[in-house]
């Protein structure tokens, strides 16, 4: 394949904005826009339609504690807009055996994250019969020349690893340009994008689930202008979130921890006051969050709270409650540290009445 100009390399920046634009040199296809994850097989990271996915992991999640048990339960969102979790990184896929059965009978697919290879003669002029492949990084902007392998490299003892982007349409993805190639057993590339417990403790970020922030009140259905509504969380609602992802066949792992730490409020309207004034409601030591309401403290200012000043008339308002979780990992080498906090938002109605006096 030619080395490509300037103006093409454009061409294609152009393309990817908008996801429609393909390069083929024969039956060979560059950029596959196709986001998402699927569950893989323990090699291969086939798509389940007879075709090899970059955008499919081999990763395995599990959760030690917490999250993963079904029922209300949601993504954490950042709070810090520049972090993003690892674009593309590189992954085994395949042993010389797994590779020959894949190349004798499947129909194909991405043998980089943006080129895929549909029939079986490129897949194996290059793993069997040896021949060079062009590996062309746009980010990088270089084109250069893969050397091929002959038989697929049975008889040694190793993986041949690919490129994986979650989203093929981010262009940082660009940067693990590579076609599939070969690594010896018990060794990871030599190569910027070569997995890291970093890398799994990110990727695990994205796949803490926390639980549904509904909160107690009182009164539970109406609150009352001009008296405070006390806000509370019982103890064991909110425990930490452990999600442990493993790379197979290479030995790294991480466990990513989400520690719920605070409880912020927001009344959905400018005609209310919050206790405490920045609306920040920090967890107990128990785990609870503020203090149940108990009989004779109406009119008592509660640690965790709000008071309206005005009623709903009709429509309520929607009061907002988001739980501040501290992001941790630790790693298989030893490596840990901080990510970003995360936090986790719900919304409720509030319905406000104008009554002045309440028995409680």
């Amino acid at each position: 394949m030619p080395r490509l100009t300037a103006a093409v390399r454009a061409k294609l920046v152009v393309g990817l904005a908008v996801g429609s634009l393909v390069w083929t040199a024969g039956t060979a296809y560059a950029d596959k826009p196709v986001g998402g994850e699927a569950t893989p097989p323990p090699q291969g990271g086939s798509d389940g339609k007879g075709g090899l996915s970059a955008s499919v992991s081999n990763i395995q999640v599990t959760y030690p504690s917490g999250g993963g048990g079904g029922g209300e339960e949601g993504n954490l969102g950042t709070v810090d807009p520049d972090w993003k979790p690892p674009a593309c990184w590189y992954e085994p896929a395949f042993t010389p055996e797994r590779l020959k059965e894949f190349v004798d009978t499947d129909g194909g697919g991405d043998v980089g994250i943006h080129e895929s290879w549909w029939g079986k003669g490129l897949w194996t002029d290059h793993y069997r019969d040896g021949k060079p492949a062009d590996n062309f990084d746009l980010h990088a902007a270089r084109n250069s020349t893969a050397e091929g392998y002959k038989d697929y490299n049975l008889g040694k003892d190793g993986y041949f690893w690919r490129g994986v982007a979650p989203d093929p349409n981010a262009s940082d993805s660009w940067d693990c340009g590579r076609i599939m190639f070969w690594v010896d057993a018990g060794e990871v590339p030599d190569d910027p994008n070569a997995p890291t417990p970093k890398t799994l403790a990110e990727y695990a970020y994205n796949k803490v689930k926390v639980p549904d922030t509904k909160v107690e009140l009182k009164p539970e259905a109406k609150s009352t202008v001009n008296l405070p509504t006390w806000v509370w969380l019982d103890k064991g609602t909110f425990k930490d979130v452990k999600v442990r992802a493993e790379l197979p066949n290479t030995g790294l792992w991480a466990e990513t921890t989400a520690k719920p730490v605070a409880l912020h409020l927001e009344p959905g309207t400018k005609d209310a006051e919050v206790f405490p004034a920045s609306g920040d409601c920090e967890i107990n030591a128990d785990g609870s969050i503020g203090t149940p309401y108990t009989k004779g403290s109406g009119d008592k200012t509660p640690p965790c709270g709000i008071r309206y000043l005005r009623a709903t008339g009709g429509t309520p308002y929607q009061l907002s409650a988001s739980v501040t979780w501290q992001v941790s990992w630790e790693g298989s080498d030893g490596s840990g540290g901080d990510l970003p906090d995360g936090t986790f938002e719900t919304t409720q109605d509030m319905n406000v009445q104008e009554i002045q006096s309440i028995n409680r």
